[in-house]
């Protein structure tokens, strides 16, 4: 028979041997080292991700995008409707205007060419407002994750987070979590995130469209599962 313990001796024992004292009820200490993973990986998994508030002014396309030759741009006229336009950008990077002739327009944001404009026409206009606007351009995301066919996606025109990954095939509705999907925009010398719940546009309601940005990076994550 083994002599009992008393309780000073039964502390040195469990100091000794952890998971074989009183406080870890006789499991194993891999037992317990393994039930404290499932613990914390539950606790991951029920934590909830919900959509980053993202700004009006970064879910709308561009309006500092530089501009190319080969893009499509549009100028509306407020106050003189009949100067309104649509045109390609030449291979010299200027667009022919009535009245005034030829304007720059690559290399220049369309805030600057809608200043350019205005300082050519100047007291012509019978209201000095001009937009110019990004139709059609040639440039490319990546869109990565959990979607068909992840990889670079080359946009021609200003493009939805949705319409993109339907480009890259669409969603892996299997294994894809819809309610978390990342964009990682570059801003000067930062990296800005954005996390956007789309499965209320898929599902039909009405939200605000989350336009691209050139060289955005789309992730869709994989939702978790302990099985």
């Amino acid at each position: 028979m083994k002599p009992e313990l008393n309780p000073q001796q039964q502390g040195r024992v469990a100091d000794r041997h952890p998971g074989k004292g009183p406080a870890f009820g006789g499991l194993p200490g891999a037992c317990n080292l393994l039930l404290l993973a499932l613990l914390m990986l539950v606790g991951i998994g029920c934590q909830s991700t919900g959509p980053t508030f993202i700004p009006a002014d970064r879910a709308i396309p561009d309006r500092d995008v530089t501009l190319r030759e080969g893009d499509i741009i549009s100028l509306v006229f407020p106050g003189s409707p009949d100067l309104n336009t649509t045109q390609q950008i030449r291979r010299d990077g200027k667009i022919n205007l009535s009245m005034v002739g030829d304007i720059q327009a690559a290399g220049l944001a369309p805030t600057a060419v809608e200043k350019a404009v205005l300082a050519a026409y100047g007291n012509q206009l019978v209201s000095a407002e001009v937009t110019v606007t990004l139709q059609s351009a040639a440039f490319s995301v990546f869109v990565t994750g959990m979607v068909v066919r992840p990889g670079k996606v080359t946009l021609d025109r200003p493009m939805t987070l949705i319409e993109a990954i339907m480009e890259a095939g669409g969603f892996d509705y299997q294994r894809a979590n819809l309610k978390a999907v990342r964009v990682m925009r570059r801003d000067g010398d930062r990296i800005q995130n954005h996390t956007v719940n789309l499965k209320p546009a898929l599902k039909g309601e009405a939200c605000p469209a989350f336009y691209l940005r050139p060289f955005d990076i789309v992730y869709v994550p994989e939702r978790f599962s302990l099985f």
